[in-house]
Formats: C-alpha cells, sequence, structure tokens
C-alpha cells in the first residue's frame, strides 16, 4: 500500500491545450496536482527546518550562557535532547521525504505526462502543419515544452514553498527578538523582490529567444542528415556546413545576450545579499548592547541572515532557471499549440466498413491559392466510382491527380463540393475510421526505422504472424526479408530498416508498402504509381498479387506508365484539374484526344509532364 499520492505519467488531456502560457501549465498538470501537493508540502517542512534550527541553536547557546557548566546537561536536558533529535532524526527524515516527493513521485512522471499530451495533440495537426516546418523542430520542441515545463513545476515546488516558509519562519523568530529587526527583514525581502522582478522579466525574453534558436539548429541539422544521401550526391557538404554553422552562430548570439542578462544579475544579487547580515547582526548587537537582546539572540539572527543570504542566491538563480524555462515553454507553445486547421466534426461517428462507392460532386480545392493560377488543385471536379470498379487516373503533373486522392484520404477539407462514400459525407465520420477504409501505396514509400514485420504490421497491427508472411509473399518481399541483417546482427522479419527505409532499394521499400497494404485489407484501394520503383520482371511477377488483392476492392491507380492501367475498368483523364476524358483504354484511343496523344507519344511507357506538352 502507498503511503503517498502518484501521478498517471500518460493520462491524457480533457481539453485542448490553450495558447497562454499560465493557462497552459493548468491544461499540462491536470491531474497531478496531489502529487505536486505532496511535494510541496514536504518541500515547505524542508524550509521551516531553518528557522527551527536557529531558534533551537539560540536556546542552547543562551542556556550554554546562563547555566551552571557542571549541571548544564542535567539542567537543560530536554533542549539537548530536541537539539539532538532535531539534527540527527527529524531534519534527515524531513529532506529525505522532501527529495523523494520530488524525485520519485513528481519529476519521473510530470515530464511523460506533459510530452505524452504534447506529442498527442501535434499527432492530430493536418499534414499542412507538418509540410511548413522542420521534423527535427517540432520534436525538439515536444521536448523542449515537456522538460521547460517539468523544471518550471519542480522548481517552483523547491524554491517557492522552501524559501517561502524559510522567510515566515524567519520573521516569526526575528519578531520575538525584536519587532522592528523583523520589520527590517521583511523590508529588505521587498527589495529583493523588486530587484527579481526587473531582472527575470529580461531573462524570460532572452530564454526565448535562445530557445527559438536552439531548435533551429536542431532542426537545420536534422533536415541534413535525413537527407544526407542528395548532400553527398551532390557533393554540398560544405554548403550543408556553412548552413548549419549560419545557424549555429545565431543561438551564440543568443545565447550571449543571455549570458550578459546572468553576469549583471549576478554581481548585482551578490552586493544585496551582503547587505543583510550587515542589518540584521548589527541591529541584533545593537539591542543585545542596550539590553535588549541576548546572546543566543545574536547567533540566532546570525544564523538566519547568513542562511538566508546565502539562499538569495541558490532562490535567485532558481528564479531564474524557472523564468528561463518560461521562456522555453512560451517559444514552443506558439509552435505546438495552434488549433487544429482539419478537425472532426462535432458529433462525427464512426464509418463503418464501406462497399467503395465513391462520389465526388463539383469539388474544388487549390491549397488557398485561386484556381486559374495553374499550379495544382482541382476545380469543380465531378467523378463517381462503383463499388468494386477500377480506375486509372492519368493526367500531367499539375494537373490534379495527388489532389483526388488527398481529398478522398480528407489529408484536405475540399474549399466547394462535397466527397461521398457509400453517399457518407467524409466531413460527417472520423478521420481515423474513414481512413481504415483506404489503403494506399505511393510511389515514395515511407518506411519506419522498425523491424520490418513492424513495418508490414502496421497496415493491420492485429493481424497474425501468417498473415502478415502471406502478404509479405504476395508482394514478393519474403524472400529478400529472409536475408535482411542489420547492424546489430538481428536478420530477416527481425532485421531494422534504417530511417525511412534507407537500407532498402526503392523497389524493396515498394514491396514492403505493397504488403503492408495487402495485410490492411481496406475496401478502397489507392495505388499511387505503386509499381513505378519496381523492375519489369519484379513487376510481371506480382501482378497476379495485385489483380487478386484488387478483386472486389474499389482500386483508384495513378500511373504516369500507361501499360500499368491499361487493363483497368476505366480511365479517367485529368486536366487543370477537371475531368476531360473518361472510358476505357479503347475508347479513349479511339477518341483521338488528349489520351491517345499521351498514348502516342510517350517513351517508354511514360507520360510526358512537361506543361507546354500538356497543353498540347
Amino acid at each position: 500500500m502507498r503511503f503517498f499520492p502518484t501521478i498517471k505519467p500518460f493520462r491524457p488531456a480533457s481539453t485542448n491545450p490553450p495558447t497562454t502560457t499560465w493557462k497552459f501549465f493548468l491544461w499540462a498538470v491536470q491531474g497531478a496536482w496531489p502529487g505536486i501537493l505532496w511535494a510541496t508540502f514536504w518541500s515547505a517542512c524542508s524550509g521551516s527546518m531553518e528557522a527551527i534550527s536557529a531558534t533551537i541553536l539560540g536556546d542552547v547557546i543562551d542556556a550554554a550562557n546562563t547555566a551552571n557548566p557542571s549541571t548544564v546537561f542535567s539542567d537543560h536536558l530536554w533542549l539537548f535532547i530536541s537539539f539532538v533529535g532535531l539534527y540527527l532524526i527529524a531534519r534527515p527524515l524531513i529532506f529525505g521525504l522532501t527529495t523523494h516527493a520530488a524525485a520519485i513521485v513528481v519529476e519521473p512522471n510530470l515530464f511523460p505526462l506533459i510530452l505524452s499530451r504534447m506529442h498527442r495533440w501535434t499527432l492530430g495537426q493536418a499534414v499542412t502543419f507538418f509540410d511548413n516546418d522542420f521534423a527535427g523542430r517540432i520534436a525538439q520542441k515536444q521536448m523542449q515544452v515537456a522538460r521547460a515545463a517539468t523544471d518550471v513545476v519542480s522548481g517552483s515546488i523547491e524554491t517557492m514553498a522552501f524559501s517561502l516558509a524559510s522567510v515566515i519562519g524567519s520573521v516569526a523568530l526575528l519578531s520575538t527578538i525584536n519587532g522592528w529587526i523583523s520589520l527590517l527583514l521583511v523590508g529588505w525581502i521587498a527589495a529583493y523582490i523588486l530587484f527579481i522582478r526587473g531582472f527575470l522579466k529580461k531573462v524570460r525574453g532572452a530564454s526565448g529567444a535562445r530557445a527559438a534558436a536552439r531548435a533551429m539548429v536542431t532542426g537545420q541539422i536534422v533536415d541534413t542528415v535525413t537527407n544526407m544521401k542528395t548532400v553527398k550526391l551532390f557533393a554540398h557538404a560544405r554548403h550543408e556546413d556553412g548552413v548549419a554553422l549560419e545557424a549555429m552562430n545565431g543561438f551564440r548570439d543568443k545565447a550571449i545576450e543571455y549570458g550578459i542578462i546572468s553576469s549583471w544579475f549576478r554581481l548585482s544579487l551578490m552586493a544585496l545579499a551582503g547587505v543583510l547580515p550587515v542589518l540584521l547582526v548589527g541591529a541584533t548587537v545593537w539591542l543585545w548592547s542596550q539590553g535588549g537582546a541576548t546572546s543566543g539572540d545574536i547567533a540566532a539572527a546570525g544564523a538566519i541572515a547568513f542562511r538566508l543570504a546565502q539562499m538569495t542566491g541558490w532562490v535567485s538563480f532558481s528564479l531564474m532557471s524557472i523564468f528561463g524555462n518560461l521562456g522555453e515553454v512560451e517559444d514552443g507553445v506558439k509552435t505546438l499549440t495552434p488549433p487544429y486547421t482539419l478537425q472532426d466534426a462535432t458529433g462525427a461517428k464512426e464509418m463503418p466498413r464501406v462497399r467503395g462507392e465513391v462520389q465526388m460532386e463539383h469539388v474544388t480545392f487549390a491549397y488557398g491559392r485561386k484556381t486559374e493560377d495553374g499550379r495544382g488543385g482541382v476545380d469543380d471536379l465531378n467523378l463517381s466510382i462503383k463499388a468494386g470498379e477500377k480506375i486509372g487516373i492519368v493526367g500531367a503533373s499539375g494537373a490534379g491527380k495527388s489532389t483526388l486522392v488527398a481529398l478522398l484520404l480528407r489529408l484536405y477539407d475540399a474549399e466547394k463540393g462535397r466527397i461521398l462514400i457509400d453517399g457518407i459525407d467524409v466531413r460527417t465520420v472520423t478521420q481515423e475510421s474513414l481512413r481504415r477504409q483506404i489503403g494506399m501505396v505511393t510511389q515514395e514509400t515511407a518506411m519506419f526505422n522498425r523491424t520490418a514485420r513492424e513495418n508490414i504490421m502496421y497496415g493491420n497491427p492485429a493481424a497474425t504472424e501468417d498473415m502478415m508472411i502471406a502478404a509479405a509473399k504476395q508482394a514478393e518481399a519474403h524472400e529478400f526479408i529472409l536475408n535482411l541483417r542489420d547492424f546489430a546482427g538481428r536478420k530477416g522479419y527481425d532485421a531494422y530498416l534504417g530511417e525511412r527505409g534507407v537500407k532498402l532499394s526503392g523497389g524493396q521499400r515498394q514491396r514492403i508498402a505493397l504488403a503492408r497494404a495487402f495485410l490492411k485489407d481496406a475496401p478502397i484501394l489507392v495505388l499511387d504509381e505503386a509499381t513505378s520503383a519496381l523492375d519489369s520482371e519484379v513487376e510481371a511477377s506480382i501482378q497476379d498479387a495485385l489483380t487478386s488483392v484488387m478483386r472486389g476492392k474499389t482500386v483508384l491507380a495513378i500511373a504516369h506508365r500507361l501499360s500499368t492501367i491499361a487493363e483497368m475498368d476505366r480511365i479517367v483523364v485529368l486536366d487543370a484539374g477537371r475531368v476531360v476524358e473518361q472510358g476505357s483504354h479503347a475508347e479513349l484511343l479511339a477518341q483521338a484526344g488528349l489520351y491517345a496523344r499521351y498514348w502516342n507519344r510517350q517513351s517508354g511507357g511514360f507520360i510526358g509532364t512537361d506543361e507546354k506538352e500538356a497543353a498540347e
């Protein structure tokens, strides 16, 4: 049985993250208050030990001054028992419980609590959020916010509660000596607070700027490392070094600005801290000279004065760290907490398994631009696809093929019109339930730096090992997977594929992606140049598998290599975001239109994508 409260480290937040700093903190620590208050209580108890220790020390000195040396211990037995008990039992126990509460209850649980909430929120952002930023910078911001927010909370517990209890206890102790001495301490504390307040505003701003510059360095380096093969191929190591050094220099400048503020802060602080012992000890000695204080009072006031003077340095630097972390939290919150641009509708329901009928009615989407600028998107597009129908989609670059698929997956919302699947508007169901109905294989296949097994099982985490291997065999991936071996000696399906599948050839990555889509077994299948990275022999060997997998599914196949879609039930030709032709391969050739020109002019089976050619 636990005798202390706990913090559930992965508890979801009940609301969306606010964009203002203090409200964000309340959101971040939802559900953690019992543990935080527990740690705060013991920190305050530790702080109170300072005044209690000084009081007993003063009493011991007075007892030594007034008692007969031969009977001092017998005359003041309980005083000495209290003194020993305080220093050998109570004080170590309370400080131990304080450390336990901070280092076991709060810090190890608060960090994953905040990080999991930030990561969960970031996962829900639309793809445009990730398109507009560095992957490394986003990851850095998540870690930055979680670490800084944790440090603010734990620092506040250790500093605020401890120092507040120490100050209250010190004022109470000094008031028993003389009320005017306690007022001197109160006045000094007021001056100290004004001093701290002025400096910490500057610290907060400088820290935020430093954090932003640090995140830019991380983002730049991760961007370079992620694209290292391109850097090598273009022999641009020197260029990338220059770009990184520029970002590092920006961080250095911000770090120096922060350091200048810190230096002035410490100099001023030490001067102010030196005033306190002079005030308290000097005033108490003067009272003693007037018969208004004892030797023990001088010792107690001195102990308090020197302890508070020392503590002001620790408190000030703790506050500086807290406000510095506040600046980092503010900087991260600006990046990570914008509201979702693509949300489930209020009351959105789960989409049931569908037959696969697709209806696009007057759909327009131009990425926020005007549709007539000719730079991609779809314009008043109408398209009907029957359940189980196999559709080939053809068009030059910028004709709207990828946009059509992205809108079907609801990676974006149509600016006009609507998209229906089995008569259900895709905007009325949850995004995840919609995307579970659609399997997709793209030309640029995405692999996780995980095992081959995990990458294939991503299509259906509930699948059995036999189902996973069957899908790999269908995709002609089983044989090469068995021969995989990673840097740690793991083999076959247990081998890691490297970041983005870098250890595989393009054809191998595409076959694993096909296996993943086969395993998903969704009623709608989108193939976006799904066999473009395969050589002719491998492509021919998996055509039967593709034909088998497509049976009974609605298929949308995008291809520049027209031979791969010639056998589709219907071919849809897009131009400038509209459907300009549709029919079977033979029907479109007979029309002698755009598709026929593509077919006649392609070399090696590819559509020419030059804009001039498309215009012709």
